[in-house]
């Protein structure tokens, strides 16, 4: 059986790509430079004609996941644009300071969420015990939990990874992200064998215009999805 690729895009271009490479499911953001935000309306509605599942990120603001009620207001509210748009699903988390998952904000997220799929993003990399938050997100009933195993990579965070697929014994799906690629694939599903992997694809953009770079509007670490790395993970996967 293959493995699902899910590619993680934040422009009309890079929702092309991912297309195009072969993607399964496609996490639909904005500002993958500061770890994904909510889509802009424009990019929903085009992905909202895509021939794959697409799962657009809430997240109202950069920073951390402790939501104040300003923030979980807008979350319900691009919960429901995301659902009124016809896309298959919604990717959100939240904590408390200490990092435990906050269990009264994703409930009150996850009763918005009715007739769309909804995953767990790596808000569940911040909690301070692994078994106590994956027995809360099978409790709330996300589909899935995306996560690095608590590090800043996967490859570097493959032991809570293996420990977090072991506790989930099948009761819901555990999709590693952060720094899965080609070159690392191979070592992560030898070892664990997940059904659902997810990664950007992506390679360094080529600065466009250095006055917009010098006026700080793009990042000195501007990415752009590549169909040839998208291309060459599905076939991996299809293979696995």
């Amino acid at each position: 059986m293959s493995v699902l690729l899910e590619i993680c895009v934040d422009s009309p271009e890079g929702l092309a790509a991912a297309i195009a490479g072969g993607a399964d499911r496609v996490e639909l953001c904005s500002a993958l430079e500061l770890g994904g935000l909510t889509p802009t309306p424009g990019l929903i509605g085009q992905a909202a004609v895509a021939r794959i599942p697409v799962y657009a990120m809430i997240r109202p603001r950069p920073g951390n996941f402790v939501f104040g009620e300003g923030d979980i207001d807008a979350m319900l509210r691009e919960i429901d644009a995301v659902r009124s748009a016809g896309l298959a699903g919604v990717v959100f988390g939240a904590n408390y300071a200490d990092g435990t998952l906050n269990h009264t904000t994703l409930e009150r997220l996850l009763r918005q969420c009715h007739g769309i799929g909804v995953t767990l993003h790596r808000a569940f990399d911040l909690v301070p015990d692994l078994d106590e938050a994956i027995d809360t997100a099978i409790g709330l009933g996300f589909e899935r939990i995306l996560t690095s195993g608590r590090a800043l990579t996967c490859i570097d965070g493959i032991d809570d990874l293996e420990r977090t697929f072991e506790r989930a014994a099948g009761r819901i799906k555990v999709m590693p992200g952060s720094g899965v690629n080609i070159s690392n694939v191979e070592t992560l599903l030898k070892r664990i064998p997940f059904a659902e992997i997810h990664s950007s694809g992506s390679t360094d953009a080529p600065p466009v215009s250095e006055g917009a770079r010098r006026l700080g509007f793009e990042t000195p670490t501007q990415k752009m999805t590549s169909v040839e790395r998208v291309r060459a993970l599905k076939e991996y996967c299809r293979r696995a």
